[in-house]
């Protein structure tokens, strides 16, 4: 993974399925994949995802 590339962990729209093939989800790009969904548009588009919003994070 190169370090530009966008990590979904920190995106407020990924989200964990409960779907055994597709365990990985985009909101914003509306999508489910087995893959890292930043990982799947970069492959398809050829450019960073531009959906990414940093998730914000509870007050502790």
């Amino acid at each position: 993974m190169k370090e530009d590339t966008i990590n979904c962990f920190k995106c407020g729209y990924f989200y964990i399925t409960w779907n055994e093939k597709f365990p990985r989800g985009c909101k914003a790009m509306g999508f489910k994949s087995k893959e890292m969904p930043s990982a799947v548009v970069y492959e398809s588009s050829g450019t960073q995802c531009l959906k990414f919003k940093l998730k914000k994070r509870k007050p502790s």
